[in-house]
């Protein structure tokens, strides 16, 4: 009975040994096709104004406290995402809010209160009332002594259907910001009247509800939300030592937070080519997660990345992280 034990004992210990380097091998970027591509750069918002992150809260209005500006450029705007892409974007991100006649504008904030000379929400105004106000009107760097972009922001806010007719090829993340479905089914019947080859081009994000609900009405649109990447992420930790990939995982995008994504099997390149082979881009974005505006925004952010890393980076800066990689 003594040897039998240790037989058994003997053959769970080869097992787990077996079992350990199998799964090393199985998951080490070192002994993986070796990736040679330059990241993809994800500009926040275009070219924007940036501010400090401390303290902030979903109440806390941003363009009180934005550092002393070093560029023109107001969030959201046509020309801060031409910058962005003249800077060396691949791809420019912008939130999108309904308007009192249907539309989608251009805009980030939950009320206009903070950065423009109005109060209220975009759904209680027209798109042609919206291009009225100026939405550089509220950014300050000294508490308020100065308004340096106050008169500049009139006409600046655009509409979905500007940012898309003036960015025909340029590849766009596009945030839906709400959680009502109504918002999912308005957009995605706004988009299925363009071709397929322009919907390749384009990625959705939001809350779970409007996520579902456009791809419910646009299967075909490449969409992410909380919801569909714990739906990959979960069944991925669980089993990804193996090399599986969920099903879930297919044809999304996953924003990955810095302190989140060593712990994924495979991290850095074996989980990206993982993804690749599925058709799902993996942006890592700054912190750990519970702030998805953070961002490798200087050099020093990029240091804290993988080595020859060639994923996407979400950044704020684009004009300053595009140049790193622009010099190898």
């Amino acid at each position: 009975m003594n040897r039998f034990k240790k037989i058994l004992r003997s053959k769970i210990v080869i097992f787990l040994a077996v079992l350990s380097v199998f799964t090393y091998l199985n998951n080490s970027s070192l002994l993986t096709q070796q990736r040679k591509d330059a990241p993809l750069l994800l500009a926040h918002r275009g070219l924007a104004q940036t501010f400090t992150m401390e303290g902030i809260t979903n109440e806390t209005c941003t363009a009180e406290r934005i550092y002393v500006p070093d560029h023109p450029y107001l969030e959201n705007t046509i020309p801060s995402m031409e910058a962005a892409f003249q800077a060396g974007a691949d791809i420019v991100e912008f939130d999108i809010k309904p308007t009192k006649d249907g539309q989608f504008a251009v805009f980030h904030d939950w009320t206009l209160d903070c950065r423009t000379n109005v109060k209220g929400v975009t759904k209680d105004y027209t798109m042609t009332e919206l291009k009225n106000l100026d939405i550089g009107y509220g950014y300050t760097a000294d508490h308020g002594q100065t308004y340096p972009f106050r008169g500049h922001g009139i006409g600046l806010m655009p509409s979905l259907d500007e940012v898309l007719s003036y960015f025909p090829e340029q590849s766009l993340l596009i945030h839906i910001k709400s959680n009502d479905p109504n918002e999912g089914e308005m957009l995605a019947q706004f988009l299925s009247a363009l071709p397929q080859n322009r919907l390749n081009q384009l990625t959705i994000y939001g809350g779970d509800e409007p996520i579902a609900s456009l791809k419910e009405n646009l299967p075909t649109i490449q969409a992410m939300s909380k919801s569909t990447m714990k739906s990959c992420l979960l069944p991925y930790i669980a089993a990804g030592w193996a090399g599986y990939v969920p099903p879930a995982c297919k044809n999304t995008e996953l924003h990955i937070p810095e302190k989140i994504a060593p712990w994924l099997w495979g991290w850095p390149d074996r989980f990206i080519n993982r993804m690749d082979k599925s058709g799902t881009p993996v942006i890592v974005v700054g912190g750990n997660g519970s702030d998805f505006s953070s961002g490798f925004d200087t050099a020093d952010d990029i240091t804290r990345l993988p080595k020859n890393f060639t994923g996407g980076i979400w950044t704020n800066r684009i004009d300053r992280i595009a140049p790193l990689y622009l010099k190898r």
